[in-house]
């Protein structure tokens, strides 16, 4: 049975003017280069606290470091930056 892979939401993806709560930055941290960040495009993230669970999915890259976009079926709560999200499939 493999490792899990936890990585954390580094911030909302954002606009001059805008601020989108579905789109969120998610910095894995074995994943330092473009190549390997690259093949998590596709794959759904989990969002957990307590009882509360949002499932997200990986959509692009962003940036040349390895940071990836998710996209979440409802809107990430602003206390949630900066804490874990699980890779799931």
């Amino acid at each position: 049975m493999s490792q899990p892979v936890y990585g954390t939401i580094a911030n909302y993806r954002i606009g001059i003017r805008t601020q989108m709560p579905k789109w969120c930055l998610i910095r894995f941290a074995d994943m330092d280069s473009v190549s390997k960040a690259g093949q998590l495009v596709g794959r759904k993230v989990v969002w957990t606290e307590g009882k509360n669970k949002l499932i997200g999915e990986i959509m692009s890259l962003h940036g040349k470091k390895g940071v990836v976009e998710a996209k979440f079926r409802k809107g990430v709560p602003g206390w949630a930056i900066g804490t874990k999200v699980e890779l799931v499939g």
